[in-house]
Order: C-alpha cells, then structure tokens, then sequence
C-alpha cells in the first residue's frame, strides 16, 4: 500500500515482486518480514521530498490468498502466461501543512489554504500478460470505494527481466498513468474556493493521461531465506498534471531499498 501518493510506483513494483511467491504446494503458505526505507516527492508535483520505513509483512497462501503491507489484501495467482490479482488496498492522504507521519510527510506549507485531501480504501485491480517469459505487460486499476470524490486511476506498463538467474533478478519496467476526472480535479486542480485561500489561480484540468514513469529493481537472494531488493526510479507528470499550478517539480525521483526473510 502507499506511503505518499509519490510512492505508489515502489508499492506497484514490489507487489509484481511477490506475486510469484504464490507457486507453492497445494496447501502450503509463505510468510515474508523485512523492513527498510523508500524515498519520494511529499505529494505528486511537490519539489519536497520525503523518507519513509518501508515495512514488509507480507503472508501468501497457494490458493492465491494474500494479505500484505505492500499489495493490500486480495487474491492474486497465474493461469499460463496470465497474471492477475484483486485486493483492497489504501491511498495515503495529502495536507496542507508540513506535517509528519509514520510514513514521512504528505503535505507542505506550500499548499497552505488548499484543505486536506483524505487517503481512502481502494479495489487495486491489475491483470498482466507474458508473451514471452522475459516480458510482461500489464494493466492496473485504482478505483476509491471511500472518498469516492478521490477519483479513479489506471496504468499501463511493460516490465522486462533482464536477469534472471538463481540468485539475482533485475527487471526494467515503464508505464503511463490515467486519471478520470475526479481524480485530476482533486490532485492537480484548484477550485474557485480554494483560489480564494491560497496563493493559486483556479485551475480546472481533464482527464486524461497524466504520468509516465519508470523502475529499475534489483532483487539480491543472500541466502534461501535472507533477501535483499533495491529499487530506483522516477515519475514524470504530463500534459494537464504537468500544467497545474500546484506542480512545481515535473519530474521525482524515487527510491527504495529493503532487506526480507521468508519463513
């Protein structure tokens, strides 16, 4: 799950990194601990930045079952080159003033009369496709079940494995971001009253595409239990994101480095 609505690549790709953990025995189960730190914008656009714990609890059973830190609760699991997974998951919040959280800060001094935007429980919908074992494309779906007025986002990505082998992976993916209209107003717009109290014009952006980003993760086995999985990438903002008043910074990088032990 997301510790800043910037750190939703790093959830992202670390969820593509445990659903294979689902090829166990018939009525076998997995349970992974770690912990580590993840870096990232305080919010989308922000030229702030934040560090946050990363903390992995992560348990899957073989009937696809999974309840985790990163991927939410759901179901996951593969049919042939098909991937697929459903679970509830929760978008952090944003405020506007600079306070600090468990998972670092999610707002700024910089947004100062533009309210606070509540997080939400969300279905997190994906279904991926292998055409052939070191490619995978895949699609995503953010949908809020609270705070519905949060607004909808879906992804589209390609990941590709470029090493394999038994004791390192490391995989490129890149994908592009689209937001319904609810969810551009709500992150990157600015409405009539909240011009009114802060120092932004109004500011009304469509749907549409609105990101593009990119992860390279390495993934290190020190031993048959003890782990290691390191992440950099960065989020590029687009067209009416990439416009708005509140985005002072178009491109964030993104960062994150974890050590996990599986029982």
């Amino acid at each position: 799950m997301d510790f800043t609505m910037n750190l939703r690549l790093i959830s992202a790709a670390a969820a593509c990194l445990l659903l294979p953990t689902l090829a166990l025995a018939a009525d076998d189960s997995q349970l992974m601990l770690g912990g580590g730190v993840a870096a990232g914008a305080r919010y989308s656009g922000s030229k702030q930045n934040t560090v946050a714990p990363v903390i992995l609890i992560d348990y899957s059973h073989a009937s696809g079952f999974f309840a985790s830190t990163l991927r939410g609760i759901g179901y996951g699991g593969d049919g042939g080159p098909l991937t697929y997974s459903a679970a509830l998951g929760y978008r952090g919040d944003r405020k506007e003033k600079n306070e600090k959280g468990l998972f670092g800060n999610t707002g700024s001094a910089n947004l100062k009369g533009m309210g606070d935007i509540k997080g939400s429980a969300n279905a997190m919908l994906s279904l991926g496709y292998k055409p052939i074992p070191l490619l995978e494309l895949n699609v995503s779906a953010d949908i809020p079940l609270s705070q519905r007025e949060n607004g909808k986002t879906f992804h589209t990505g390609v990941t590709a494995h470029l090493l394999d082998a038994p004791n390192d992976k490391i995989s490129l993916g890149v994908g592009a971001g689209f937001a319904d209209s609810k969810y551009a107003q709500t992150y990157y717009g600015v409405t009539a009253k909240q011009a009114s109290t802060s120092k932004f014009k109004a500011y009304q952006p469509k749907s549409g595409l609105y990101e593009a980003n990119v992860m390279l993760t390495w993934q290190h086995k020190l031993d048959q239990k003890w782990g290691i999985t390191t992440m950099v990438g960065a989020t590029h903002l687009l067209r009416e994101a990439a416009r708005s008043p509140l985005t002072e910074r178009k491109t964030s990088p993104t960062a994150a480095v974890y050590v996990s032990y599986a029982y």
